[in-house]
């Protein structure tokens, strides 16, 4: 086992991937994610799988890049997931349970983006040493 890679790190990237995978094979369940000025929704969809796929295998190979890519990444989707919020809070579709999930996503992205942040003290050096 890694001793450099902590627990939560492991957790973040395997989301990362999990994550990325589901963006790929049903792109429709984070589209209502997407601001609605936005172009090319399954396009950016795509791209942004990509990139979670990328930095969760960043994440669990300690690249040096990865953890401030990670954090990154996560505030570009704390923008999606204030987006949602706001979107299901305005909706008289929407159950209180699901409205209350939604406002429950916002505050959970500070925590992960801390996680890939502490990450860097943990990354290989972009030269390996003698």
């Amino acid at each position: 086992m890694d001793t450099h890679s902590t627990v939560g790190t492991k957790i973040l990237a395997g989301s990362f991937v999990v994550s990325g995978i589901i963006h790929l094979i049903k792109p429709s369940v984070f589209e209502p994610l997407l601001p609605k000025a936005l172009p090319a929704h399954r396009a950016i969809n795509y791209a942004s799988g990509v990139a979670e796929i990328a930095c969760g295998v960043g994440l669990l190979t300690r690249a040096r890049w990865a953890p401030v890519a990670s954090a990154t990444l996560l505030v570009g989707v704390w923008a999606g997931n204030w987006q949602y919020a706001i979107t299901v809070q305005n909706s008289s579709r929407t159950s209180t349970p699901h409205k209350i999930a939604a406002w429950a996503r916002v505050p959970m992205q500070l925590p992960l983006i801390h996680i890939a942040l502490k990450a860097r003290y943990s990354a290989q050096p972009l030269l390996p040493s003698d």
